[in-house]
């Protein structure tokens, strides 16, 4: 595809038109070793059924990713509507995300599955592809599963977390 001759897109202009496109938030995790290790992430979309991939985007400044790739698994973790508190914990680089967090091997990868989480998603690494300032993952699913029902997902919208409604 060609690009087209436009004016160059204003950063801030771009961040807020695609905020208010609402997004669920995850905290992809992993081992580095035997240290668990994770970060927040509201860019991730399943990709295709067959065969069963996912897809997330990471920064390419992101200290935590370098940490993940080599082992080439990881797990999703889909954030609940009550884990506003766990997501933030998770988006702060350099501190020791996992204290007082309980979480538990997931199924095939071994990647820590957090505690109170929606759902899981345990995938190995199948690709990553080069995407400007962030790198696009592409996960290939070995388990999955819901591990909740009585909550409902928690929301990235505007700048803030919550229900769509409530940031209007």
């Amino acid at each position: 595809m060609g690009q087209l001759d436009a004016p160059a897109v204003d950063p801030a202009a771009f961040r807020h038109v695609l905020g208010h496109f609402c997004s669920g938030v995850t905290i992809i995790t992993a081992l580095d070793g035997e240290t668990p290790v994770g970060f927040a992430c509201q860019s991730f979309a399943s990709l295709s059924i067959d065969p069963p991939l996912v897809t997330f985007f990471v920064a390419k400044t992101s200290t935590t990713w370098p940490r993940i790739q080599p082992g080439a698994k990881f797990c999703v973790n889909v954030l609940a509507d009550d884990q506003e508190q766990l997501c933030r914990g998770f988006a702060v680089s350099g501190a020791d995300k996992f204290a007082g967090v309980d979480h538990k091997p997931a199924p095939v990868t071994g990647s820590p599955l957090l505690e109170g989480t929606l759902a899981y998603i345990d995938c190995t690494l199948e690709q990553v592809v080069d995407g400007g300032d962030h790198e696009i993952v592409i996960g290939r699913v070995q388990a999955l599963d819901v591990a909740r029902e009585d909550a409902g997902p928690l929301l990235f919208y505007r700048g803030k977390f919550g229900h769509p409604a409530q940031n209007a």
